[in-house]
């Protein structure tokens, strides 16, 4: 994990540019408009605050919201992933993932989706995450934070389903049992697995098959690298 912020390099742009459809000749360099989204992400700054290395943050915030709406965002995570995941000697296509959720205080002036979830007494958003067996995102989804987290996770599912045509098993803790494991197991022919602690056990304990989606979460923290929500 890279400690600062670094520009796309040539091998890294031309294999997003190929999932880009309009080709027409632009005014602004769409590479450059990329890494400024990339450096918004990495420092958390505000986009009126954008580096004048890059173009205006009006423009860039244009395309932000225009790749999100798209799925474009979702086609560069999935090809990444994918390519990743060859590199380590597994199929491109993960058979096995594990979900869970995780509540964030929300922004000042962020008032869309956003709720109080009781148990963590925060005030926020709530990002649902499915990942492989390498910690690498398959599914992401972002909900308000009074969300349940079985109920943000059918918004997982089909994704899912898109983007691997291998699953077999979902790993997920107690909050997604009843009509959610009913859906995987009756829709979609997946098998889950809920693992639970010990009751005797207090504080975070690594559980096998989900310790993966934790130890992304963590990354996702520490590098403040990602989709804002």
């Amino acid at each position: 994990m890279r400690p600062k912020y670094t520009l796309l390099t040539d091998s890294q742009w031309q294999s997003i540019e190929k999932l880009l459809t309009d080709k027409r000749k632009r005014k602004y360099c769409l590479r450059k408009i990329f890494n400024a989204i990339l450096w918004i992400c990495r420092t958390g700054c505000q986009w009126r605050n954008l580096s004048s290395e890059f173009p205006y943050w009006q423009i860039v915030y244009y395309y932000f919201n225009k790749w999100k709406k798209n799925g474009f965002f979702e086609k560069v995570m999935s090809k990444v992933v994918r390519k990743e995941r060859m590199m380590q000697g597994r199929n491109y296509a993960p058979s096995a993932a594990a979900i869970d959720s995780q509540s964030i205080k929300k922004s000042p002036f962020i008032n869309i989706e956003t709720g109080i979830d009781g148990g963590k007494h925060i005030n926020g958003r709530k990002r649902h995450l499915a990942v492989d067996s390498l910690g690498l995102p398959i599914a992401i989804s972002v909900s308000a934070a009074d969300i349940h987290d079985s109920v943000g996770g059918f918004d997982l599912l089909w994704r899912i389903e898109k983007n691997s045509s291998r699953m077999k098993l979902i790993r997920t803790d107690m909050a997604y049992r009843g009509e959610f494991s009913d859906t995987v197991e009756k829709y979609y022919k997946w098998n889950i697995e809920i693992t639970q602690k010990p009751p005797t056990v207090k504080g975070f304990v690594p559980q096998t098959g989900r310790w993966q989606v934790e130890r992304s979460f963590a990354w996702r923290k520490y590098s403040d690298l990602g989709i804002p929500e």
